[in-house]
């Protein structure tokens, strides 16, 4: 099948119509995606050192929630062909006719770019810069050119989720920093055994249409192999915000448990076998692995609203 956005057969194959209702469109901005990323650019702004006015800071939040919105939208204008023949995306608002694909990508265009200027103009250009370029990766670097081409296209792809706190961290300083370098890398490590243990259960949708996720190029074993590499990696990458000083004890502590719960599903994960057993132990860690993510961010934001992060991390060492 060609690369292209929609070639001409499966655009003649998708249905007519268009000019779909408010809830379809805002079906294109991906929001259970969106509401992550507002989550996480949240704590990014939260944690950031200084402060930010509340208007300024809402609006920051609302920029990347539109950029992410965006980014959605045009994922789905572009992979309206493989969209089409996948039972998980079948009835998207594309493949069922209810927007055409025009429509997709001006409206995704369009709200790029006032996200990105509205970002600029009255927050900061630091920030601005930040969601173009995460718009960009998404849409142009995973969407357009990983996805159909590589089985680590969910590797670097991945880079495009873990920017939203980088952005949040900029909307407040003007700057990027290790800091906020380390709430990128939580994200980016998590992605992959995230996002490879769904794959598990939907191989077979990604093998009809093309598309080289590792389970499909690579096998089940493989698969399950690299996520409990990936997993191994991404518990000690959690403590990162405890030993550079801008999370606490609490943090350290609850988020130490919290990477032993997910190590654990990620090893049972890799000891089955394919089947019934490999597909419930793969969505016990996709399951998990969303809750994972959201306690993890929670305790930076309890720990700064409360003051509970003044304990160092280093208090939880055995005294020299």
């Amino acid at each position: 099948m060609s690369d292209t956005a929609i070639s001409s057969e499966r655009a003649e194959a998708l249905p007519d119509g268009g000019m779909g209702t408010a809830r379809d469109f805002f079906e294109l901005l991906k929001p259970r995606v969106m509401s992550l990323v507002i989550f996480t650019a949240l704590v990014g702004i939260a944690v950031a050192p200084g402060g930010i006015h509340p208007v300024i800071g809402f609006t920051a939040l609302l920029c990347i929630a539109v950029g992410a919105g965006a980014s959605g939208a045009l994922n789905m204008w572009y992979d309206a062909d493989i969209d089409a023949r996948m039972a998980r995306t079948e009835n998207r608002p594309i493949p069922s006719g209810r927007v055409t694909p025009g429509e997709a990508a001006g409206f995704g265009a369009i709200l790029s770019v006032f996200s990105v200027m509205t970002m600029g103009v009255l927050v900061n250009w630091v920030a601005a810069a930040l969601l173009a370029f995460t718009i960009f990766f998404y849409v142009a670097i995973y969407t357009m050119w990983l996805k159909r081409r590589t089985p680590q296209n969910i590797v670097i792809g991945g880079a495009a989720g873990a920017f939203p706190p980088m952005i949040g961290w900029a909307a407040v300083t003007g700057s990027v920093s290790l800091e906020s370098a380390a709430l990128f890398l939580i994200i980016f490590m998590w992605t992959p055994p995230h996002f490879w243990a769904l794959a598990l259960c939907r191989s077979g949708d990604y093998e009809k249409v093309g598309v080289p996720m590792l389970p499909v190029v690579a096998g089940e074993k493989k698969t399950r192999g690299q996520i409990m590499l990936y997993s191994l990696a991404l518990v000690p990458v959690t403590l990162l915000p405890g030993f550079m000083g801008f999370a606490g004890a609490l943090y350290t502590g609850a988020t130490a448990v919290l990477g032993l719960g997910f190590l654990w599903l990620a090893f049972g994960l890799w000891r089955t076998r394919a089947g019934a057993a490999q597909e419930k132990a793969a969505m016990r860690l996709f399951g998990y692995s969303i809750v994972y993510l959201f306690l993890i961010f929670s305790l930076l934001l309890v720990e700064k609203m409360t003051g509970l992060g003044a304990l160092p991390a280093s208090a939880l060492l055995p005294a020299m």
